[in-house]
């Protein structure tokens, strides 16, 4: 989810961890939410990643540090939930799943914490063509965890069987299945799958396109939009509809975007957007009750000025 920037399990250094937070989605059902959250007051954290658990839990992580934040919605301060120490500088995609597990894309890593913020496993992808892997964002299906590549036209993947995630591999190269794909620096950032995990989306900034990958034939498209420039940062699906944050070559400025695809996913067009001032730099969102979470990265002028927020739009689409 960077924009267009480059720069066996291990002990890591802990944070304490936040005070207990509240499990269930009805607890603050009909309450005024915050909107906005506060990351940190610390300099240089820079945020970048963010995934909410149906919970209402919010995981944010920081490129400039590397460190994992934690709290919840009906909150508006994150608190530290696991620090990347000198093995971990940057974190960027972040994904909670079900197992209760934290994914984290840490450019050289595919790091996982445990609930207590423990790190349970750490994978390493090797160098590709171009240079050295730049594990971006992740997306975890029912039986693997798919990162894209920043600097290589490459999916990376991880398989998972029940509590157990393998080696980090080199899945699946674009260069030769999409036309017109850079010789060099993809910008390959956000993804998501399809409830199944048959199909993927995947964002290249480099393209200024969208890329839909077919799980089973490990093959790949651009989803036409018309002739559109559409190359989000991080994005979601949510059934056809491509929740996407563009912070360069916005149709109306930097903001969060909607564009429908059809039942195939192969086609599409961009039916709504959100353009707001309390975004700062926004790099990837997500949804959770109707409403849309966006990370404030301030990488447009880095290393900004604290505090580091997570900002709330209505979904565009209720």
């Amino acid at each position: 989810m960077h924009r267009r920037r480059f720069i066996a399990a291990s002990a890591v250094a802990l944070s304490a961890a936040a005070a207990p937070l509240p499990l269930a989605s009805a607890a603050h059902a009909g309450r005024r939410l915050p909107t906005r959250y506060v990351v940190s007051d610390k300099p240089g954290v820079l945020p970048e990643g963010i995934g909410i658990t149906p919970d209402g839990t919010i995981y944010v992580t920081g490129s400039g540090n590397g460190d994992l934040y934690r709290g919840h919605v009906t909150r508006d301060r994150l608190h530290p939930f696991a620090s990347g120490g000198s093995e971990r500088p940057f974190a960027a995609g972040v994904h909670p799943d079900r197992r209760g597990w934290i994914f984290v894309a840490a450019r050289a890593t595919l790091d996982v914490h445990g609930r207590d913020g423990r790190l349970l496993a750490r994978r390493t992808g090797s160098s590709g063509p171009v240079g050295e892997t730049f594990l971006n964002d992740l997306v975890v299906t029912r039986d693997a965890v798919y990162v894209t590549d920043s600097t290589n036209a490459v999916l990376w993947r991880a398989a998972l069987r029940g509590h157990r995630l393998g080696s980090l591999e080199r899945w699946l190269d674009l260069r030769s299945l999409v036309p017109g794909m850079p010789a060099q620096y993809f910008f390959l950032n956000g993804i998501d799958a399809t409830p199944d995990g048959r199909a993927l989306i995947v964002a290249s900034q480099g393209l200024e396109s969208l890329i839909r990958v077919d799980v089973t034939t490990r093959t790949a498209s651009l989803i036409d939009l018309g002739g559109t420039s559409f190359g989000p940062d991080g994005l979601v699906l949510r059934g056809n509809h491509v929740y996407a944050v563009l912070n360069y070559a916005a149709p109306d400025g930097q903001g969060v975007y909607v564009a429908r695809l059809n039942d195939d996913l192969t086609t599409g067009k961009i039916i709504a957007g959100v353009v707001d001032p309390a975004f700062d730099s926004p790099t990837t969102l997500a949804l959770h009750d109707r409403r849309v979470y966006v990370v404030n990265s301030q990488f447009d002028h880095a290393p900004g000025t604290p505090p580091y927020t997570v900002v709330t739009v209505p979904d565009p689409l209720r």
